[in-house]
């Protein structure tokens, strides 16, 4: 049972996900958690007007590869891969966060491609479903891009028919239009005009008309979720598999999307570093609802818990990475600037 842990280092946030792979006979995998952790590190802040990754963002991005270096030591976790997707991709300057992690982790980071990043979100996402319950589509709404991505779980493994990945998540759409607290009206549908023609591609590349069930993954239809289920604090297990309605989603997408700051932040579920993106994710949820609903007949979403992190995970169990302790020197100089010692 090899102890495996995936790293995903998104545009808003730097998830880590250490867990023990069973791998059965027939091919298939059973993961058990040993641990979870999110941190906001809004790594694509201000990529796309410089094309660079500001220092402020390494810095938080730093911090959170401490954390989890030392986590990493302390499971025991030998075999790591981290993977990163929209903010990287576009980032002149994305030799430095390379560093940074070959620094600190030992290992080489991975810059996967929107259709990568696609296909492991749907990995990760359908192995709770019934299989009867497919074809699926899974959208996973981050900072810097949405993955829509079709396909069939047979309860071994997943089939994906298509893939594609869209220049559109909550940061961008919440730097390049919705500048106002609240935004103004015509911010809204700025955005909205911005998010359906930036989804399109998407929708003309995966077919979705025999879709059955929509299932959401990442933190913004989490916390969507939360919202919606008038949830006192985060509460993973309750949210994972929680089925909603589409009158619910709208609803509850349009109250975060015209909520001020002030208020977003005080909702129990709402982590810190997703108040001031949360209203542009909610919107590219409300499109995304709208799509497949004249597309596909989906009259509810499934969310997920589950997500690029466990499509990485059961990834390492068959294709390991071996990551190695950084030597003396790298770790005198990694003490020196480790914003933590």
């Amino acid at each position: 049972m090899p102890r495996v842990a995936a790293i995903d280092c998104g545009t808003n946030s730097i998830r880590l996900l250490v867990a023990d792979v069973t791998v059965r006979e027939d091919g298939s995998q059973w993961l058990r958690d040993v641990h979870r952790e999110m941190r906001i590190n809004r790594l694509g802040q201000g990529v796309d007007a410089t094309r660079r990754l500001a220092p402020e963002s390494l810095a938080r991005t730093k911090e959170a590869l401490f954390a989890y270096g030392e986590m990493l030591r302390r499971t025991s976790t030998t075999t790591v891969r981290l993977c990163a997707t929209s903010a990287t991709r576009d980032a002149e300057n994305r030799d430095e966060f390379f560093g940074m992690v070959r620094d600190i982790l030992g290992i080489e980071a991975e810059v996967i491609t929107g259709d990568e990043e696609a296909r492991l979100s749907f990995a990760g996402a359908v192995a709770d479903l019934d299989p009867d319950e497919g074809p699926a589509v899974v959208a996973d709404v981050g900072g810097g891009s949405t993955e829509l991505v079709t396909g069939t779980w047979d309860a071994v493994g997943a089939d994906v028919a298509a893939a594609y990945s869209a220049n559109v998540g909550c940061v961008r759409v919440a730097e390049k239009i919705l500048h106002d607290d609240p935004p103004t009206a015509e911010q809204v549908a700025e955005a909205e005009d911005f998010v359906r023609a930036t989804l399109a591609p998407a929708f003309d590349a995966v077919e979705v008309g025999q879709v059955q069930t929509w299932v959401a993954v990442a933190g913004t239809a989490t916390t969507i979720a939360a919202v919606a289920m008038d949830l006192r604090s985060y509460d993973p297990e309750r949210i994972h598999l929680a089925r909603l309605g589409l009158d619910d989603v709208r609803g509850t997408c349009r109250r975060l999307e015209e909520m001020p700051r002030e208020q977003r932040a005080a909702l129990g579920p709402m982590h810190p570093g997703r108040v001031d993106v949360i209203g542009a994710g909610a919107l590219v949820i409300r499109v995304l609802a709208d799509e497949l609903a004249d597309r596909a007949g989906i009259t509810e979403l499934v969310v997920s818990e589950h997500d690029i992190l466990d499509g990485i995970a059961r990834e390492c169990a068959v294709g390991p990475r071996r990551r190695r302790e950084p030597d003396e020197e790298e770790q005198d100089q990694d003490a020196g600037s480790d914003p933590e010692a």
